[in-house]
């Protein structure tokens, strides 16, 4: 039999906090120590760049009507957002090419004037890419997210097989989730702020569900490490926003619990809690194939003369020209 295992890593490191350009240098440092672990595939979490806003469910006066804290940390969010075409993603693309894997990158995504929390995948080729743009901000996040639509629902073709990836709160959407494992995803990587218990149990789920494995990517970040990012930058009205975040310095407001799930929902790595590690694993795709002797819900364990899924996969634009 032809051994077809490949090394995988979820970078479970914090982001420098708004700061993009000292957070990507800090993702090129983390991608070359994940690939000469043996990692092919490198995965990093919920918008790593420039990491993600936890102060919306903490902070007292996040949510306060024209705030003028809230309206800088907003702002500073803004600044400090990628664009996909942008010389941050590139850097990014290069380093995938140079280190011959490929990687899986949670952002804000500035597009226009709205930000997006969105997942690039880019291959090892260092030209091909595939996105993904959350398609509902859970609760307090829609003060900072735009909606994603169907134009983004892609999966990265790498020689392994495919990578789809899909972020948060979205594994809970039944027909997305038919829509991904239709896809043939050999990985599957889950992005959450953290990979508290419930994430866990969809991460878990999914991995039985749709044949494959998964890598559940959560960050580690605390209270200090958030506010001596911001202060990278400069010191502004924001700053008043997140030094009114409960603890102190040491309080983790997110504290990672990446894991590696196989198809039967066993842990090939338990979720690492609190502390900066590259959570490497060597994954063997023969178990997503054994997997589906049982359960194929996009072959032999559907119904397509009762079920079927319509997707729109045009692209939401509100102004359009018909002329």
């Amino acid at each position: 039999m032809v051994d077809r295992s490949f090394g995988v890593a979820v970078v479970q490191a914090a982001p420098v906090f708004l700061n993009l350009d000292a957070t990507v240098d800090r993702a090129l440092e983390r991608i070359g120590a994940a690939a000469r672990t043996g990692a092919s595939l490198v995965a990093f979490g919920e918008t790593w760049l420039t990491g993600y806003p936890a102060w919306i469910d903490s902070a007292p006066g996040a949510a306060l009507w024209n705030s003028a804290p809230a309206r800088a940390v907003y702002r500073r969010l803004f600044e400090q957002s990628p664009t996909i075409d942008g010389p941050e993603l590139a850097r990014l693309h290069e380093a995938a090419r140079a280190h011959d894997c490929d990687v899986v990158m949670g952002l804000h995504e500035r597009r226009g004037n709205t930000l997006y929390n969105t997942i690039a995948s880019l291959s090892r080729d260092g030209r091909s890419r595939a996105l993904r743009r959350k398609l509902v901000p859970t609760y307090t996040e829609r003060m900072i997210w735009g909606r994603g639509d169907g134009s983004t629902l892609e999966v990265l073709g790498t020689p392994h097989g495919n990578v789809g990836a899909m972020v948060c709160w979205e594994h809970w959407m039944p027909a997305l989730r038919q829509v991904m494992h239709a896809a043939g995803e050999i990985v599957h990587v889950a992005q959450w702020p953290s990979g508290h218990d419930l994430h866990q149990l969809a991460s878990r789920q999914y991995a039985f569900e749709g044949g494959c494995f998964v890598l559940c990517c959560g960050t580690p970040l605390s209270r200090g490490g958030m506010i001596e990012g911001y202060r990278s930058l400069g010191a502004d009205e924001g700053l008043e926003l997140l030094e009114a975040l409960p603890g102190d310095d040491d309080t983790l407001l997110l504290d990672g619990r990446s894991s590696i799930v196989a198809p039967d929902t066993s842990y090939v790595v338990e979720p690492v809690i609190g502390r900066e590690e590259i959570v490497f694993a060597e994954i063997d795709p023969a178990r997503c194939d054994e997997s589906r002797l049982k359960l194929d819900v996009a072959g032999h364990y559907s119904r397509p003369d009762l079920f079927t899924l319509s997707v729109d996969r045009r692209p939401q634009e509100n102004v359009r020209d018909d002329s």
